[in-house]
């Protein structure tokens, strides 16, 4: 008898769409308030799950679906950093 593995599913913060995890990039707010990109998924921190594009990004941004997960104003610096990030990500 085989055994089916749970596939852990997480909502996009800037579409609403339920995805796979593994399809999924992590934002965290570490311990010291700091919001990075975590495209391992193992750091540690309060995640927030996004698509791997840009548009899911700046719906994020728009509807601030980042700051209602982390519970704190999020400044347009680190907005900027995350596209920098997004980009680099985006052409590999």
């Amino acid at each position: 008898m085989s055994v089916k593995k749970k596939v852990p599913v997480r909502q996009c913060v800037g579409c609403q769409e339920m995805k796979n995890k593994r399809d999924m990039l992590r934002v965290i707010k570490t311990a010291d308030g700091d919001i990075l990109l975590d495209a391992t998924g193992k750091k540690n921190g309060r995640g927030a799950y996004i698509c791997f594009c840009r548009e899911c990004l700046e719906k994020a941004i728009k509807n601030k679906g980042l700051e209602r997960s982390f519970k704190m104003a999020i400044p347009r610096e680190i907005y900027d950093q995350l596209r920098e990030e997004m980009t680099e990500i985006e052409n590999g």
